[in-house]
């Protein structure tokens, strides 16, 4: 398959777990850039901001016209995580790309059971903890923005069902605007490494928004809960294969 060919179906793909889940597209993105395409671990955090950011951006304004998103609570719990986002880039040009890859694929594992553990999910809000732990939940997102190039929507649609007590529905599309926000203040501090190609960059956002939409008018008529546990499962797999891949390259 052609590179460019590729790089379309990947960013379909991630467009499409951004618009039915709300999230997971940047887990998906940094390995995809790095054992697909060919860029190395610092290029792809950089590239995986730009992509998922743009996605994002374009998946909210599709699920605000269904009514499925909160600007209040997505404020709050992306202003909260956009400065800590800016400041945790810079950590990452200390590390080693092989101690970024087991970071990411080790917070990837960890998330992956969480998802599994939970309690399946339904649109009946849960009780509300308050702005304060909606911001505090903000900034540990934007640590992990900033830190490893992911977008934290797997992690914000949790938060926000449990902590901020929003419907399923509602938290995917409130969260991708945290992830747009969180994804700019990444990129921000990122922007004096290696920049990622154009066309690359060109190429998966375009037909990322394609899949963005999609998945947006998909997860409409499928129970998320059903998404979330089998979306778990593959970020589990591919978690321990970036596991096997990297530790030994620490001897």
């Amino acid at each position: 398959m052609p590179l460019i060919a590729l790089e379309a179906v990947l960013g379909l793909l991630i467009g499409l777990t951004l618009g039915l889940l709300g999230g997971g597209g940047s887990i998906l993105t940094v390995p995809a850039l790095v054992y697909l395409v060919g860029q190395t671990p610092q290029a792809a955090v950089t590239a995986s901001l730009v992509i998922v950011g743009a996605n994002s951006a374009m998946g909210a304004f599709f699920h605000r016209t269904q009514g499925t998103l909160n600007w209040r609570v997505a404020l709050v719990f992306g202003g909260a995580g956009t400065g800590v986002a800016y400041l945790a880039a810079g950590l990452s040009k200390h590390f080693s790309a092989t101690a970024l890859m087991i970071a990411f694929s080790a917070l990837m594992l960890v998330v992956g059971i969480i998802m599994i553990a939970q309690k399946q999910a339904t649109d009946a809000p849960h009780p509300s903890r308050g702005l304060f732990v909606t911001a505090l939940a903000g900034a540990g997102v934007g640590l992990l923005t900033g830190f490893l190039g992911v977008g934290g929507g797997f992690l914000i649609v949790p938060a926000l069902v449990m902590l901020v007590g929003l419907p399923m529905r509602e938290a995917v599309g409130t969260s991708l605007v945290v992830i747009a926000m969180n994804s700019l203040a990444g990129l921000l501090g990122h922007l004096g490494g290696q920049l990622p190609d154009l066309t690359l960059l060109l190429v998966f956002i375009v037909s990322g928004v394609v899949g963005t939409l999609g998945g947006a008018r998909i997860a409409k008529h499928i129970p998320p809960s059903r998404l979330r546990v089998a979306f778990a499962l593959f970020v589990i797999g591919l978690a321990v294969v970036l596991l096997l891949d990297n530790l030994h390259k620490l001897t």
